[in-house]
């Protein structure tokens, strides 16, 4: 199934977030029991070189494609498109402007302004002709924007009613720092609990998609109750630190026992 088709059947999708531009790196991520894997340009090392050549291993896996582009680089979205991503995440869609680029990026045609050549993407999916190709990819293609700061909050219902728009992405950390006026950092601000799951209320009540990152693996339960079902973790610093956390510990606990 597409990330599309699992999100509307209303599953929880689990995406890893690389921020390793190496192939061979995310091709062993792609290995792992997520769902899908999201490449990071915009707090990641990926660039347009390493989206490019990151997303076969992840098509290869079966996995989901989903791509973070940097802030105002609507342009990437086209081509993380092109290139073979189901999905491309916008950070920081503060206002209805912002939202309207996107979207614009992301469609074809009457519905936005996508440029036609999907060179690799074409290739990579081989499902049909190009006219087939056409006709489903407006539908098929998932426009995330984030929801970050206290513009986007005064504006949600806008950006949710924009055509070419599909979900919101919750930023939590960003959202914290505006949330308390740049005095902390804390994705987990319980302060804010409530605001986030009308969010994800308003996003569901739209007909659109909700997805979150989530720092603490703790709260996915919670934040799937709120309503979000795209539940993003596991960096690769995440992931190394905590396996070798747990092989160290447990190579020390046998050598202790030994003696």
């Amino acid at each position: 199934m597409s990330l599309k088709e699992r999100l509307e059947a209303d599953e929880v999708v689990l995406t890893s977030w690389s921020g390793v531009p190496d192939p061979l790196t995310v091709e062993i991520l792609a290995a792992q029991a997520f769902d899908a894997v999201t490449l990071d340009m915009q707090h990641g090392g990926h660039s347009e070189d390493s989206v490019l050549r990151c997303l076969a291993p992840v098509l290869a896996a079966g996995r989901s494609t989903l791509v973070r582009i940097p802030v105002g680089r609507f342009d990437m979205a086209s081509r993380a498109l092109d290139f073979g991503a189901e999905a491309v995440i916008a950070p920081m869609v503060n206002s209805l402007e912002d939202a309207r680029a996107f979207a614009a990026a992301m469609k074809y045609p009457p519905l936005g302004q996508r440029s036609w050549g999907p060179t690799y993407a074409f290739p990579r999916h081989g499902q049909g002709t190009q006219q087939d190709w056409l006709r489903r990819s407006n539908h098929r293609t998932l426009s995330f924007a984030m929801i970050e700061t206290r513009a986007a909050l005064d504006c949600l219902d806008d950006i949710l009613a924009m055509q070419g728009i599909d979900a919101i992405f919750l930023g939590p950390s960003d959202f914290s720092i505006a949330w308390t006026e740049g005095q902390q950092v804390n994705p987990t601000l319980e302060d804010m609990m409530e605001t986030l799951a009308g969010v994800a209320g308003r996003a569901r009540a739209a007909g659109k998609h909700a997805g979150i990152f989530l720092t603490d693996p703790g709260f996915a339960g919670r934040f799937v109750e709120m309503g979000y079902r795209l539940l993003a973790s596991g960096s690769e610093h995440q992931l190394i630190a905590n396996g070798a956390s747990k092989l160290v510990a447990s190579l020390k606990d046998s050598i202790k026992d030994g003696s």
